[in-house]
């Protein structure tokens, strides 16, 4: 999972156009809110490998993780990523569950 969270938060950076498009639009400071989400998917992430931070990390995924999920509703909703299967778009509504689900078993 962590390894996971890294190299998502790094994606961050090398495909930040990407990411600026899910932002929705009322959500201000585009590039501000990517470049903060991939630091600290980044810095969560690496938390997870250390025994004393695990909680404390898993715990902030936790918030992150609900804090981005406008993000996919907005995917879904806006009509604008119609190049990503329609199913595609409703299955990351509940596989945010399931990464909160997972990121709580570290707690």
């Amino acid at each position: 999972m962590a390894v996971l969270y890294i190299a998502g938060g790094i994606l961050h950076f090398t495909k930040t156009s990407t990411y600026l498009r899910i932002v929705p639009p009322y959500i201000p400071y585009h590039l501000a809110v990517v470049y903060i989400s991939g630091i600290l998917e980044i810095v969560l992430g690496a938390g997870l490998f250390f025994d004393k931070l695990r909680h404390y990390s898993a715990l902030g995924l936790i918030i992150l993780l609900i804090a981005i999920f406008p993000a996919n509703v907005y995917m879904l909703t806006s009509g604008l990523f119609t190049s990503i299967p329609r199913w595609v778009l409703w299955l990351r509504l509940p596989l945010q569950a399931v990464l909160i689900a997972w990121a709580a078993w570290f707690l």
